[in-house]
């Protein structure tokens, strides 16, 4: 009975997009709530405003880095959900696990926005991104030794996914390892990597980098 169970549930790849698609845009939406408004009361005149708006410059940074990071990775699972025909039990968990690190962006993002100036909010931040590297890589693993591909997927769109994948996460390192000469080198770098990777602009030098 219970393999009978396990051959029947989570096939289905629509559902497992639709929880997909939700879960992204909920935590897109949380990640812009902690950019708030600066108070009336503390705000007497234009250059107390101007000050109390610059004072959201950290919050208006990791709220851009996080919102780049969703759309790479909502993406490349989306690229990797079209290639799949059906999905197994196994499959699915591993895509709840993916779902299960998109849901601890936001607090990882306020932590970041909150110490900014504090390497361990940053390494917290980059292990974020870690985690979405192995969730996505090991799902698309176990696709491939599962057979869940459908037929038309080539051995050379595998491969191409698996290298962006740990060229990405290499690079993301580099940027964390940044931090030990300051959180803000890591930021900028970590943010001019999700920028090549989001908008792949029409240099050589570029996409090669993204693969």
């Amino acid at each position: 009975m219970s393999e009978h169970y396990n051959r029947l549930a989570g096939r289905n790849v629509d559902r497992i997009a639709a929880l997909s698609d939700g879960l992204f845009a909920i935590a897109m939406t949380l990640i812009v709530l902690e950019v708030k408004v600066p108070e009336h009361a503390a705000v007497r005149g234009e250059a107390e405003l101007w000050a109390a708006l610059c004072a959201l410059t950290p919050r208006l940074v990791t709220y851009l880095m996080s919102f780049l990071t969703l759309g790479i990775f909502w993406v490349g699972q989306g690229a990797q959900l079209g290639q799949i025909e059906e999905a197994d039990r196994h499959y699915t968990w591993l895509q709840l696990c993916l779902l299960a690190v998109v849901a601890v962006l936001p607090f990882s993002t306020e932590l970041l926005a909150e110490f900014i100036t504090y390497r361990l909010a940053l390494l917290v931040y980059w292990f974020n991104i870690l985690l979405f590297g192995v969730a996505v890589y090991a799902s698309w693993r176990y696709a491939g030794r599962a057979g869940l591909f459908k037929a038309t997927a080539t051995p050379e769109a595998a491969s191409a996914f698996r290298n962006r994948v740990l060229r990405a996460q290499a690079l993301y390192a580099i940027g964390a390892a940044l931090c030990l000469l300051g959180t803000y080198y890591s930021i900028v770098f970590i943010f001019a990597v999700q920028l090549v990777y989001a908008v792949a602009p029409p240099v050589r030098w570029a996409q090669k980098l993204a693969g």
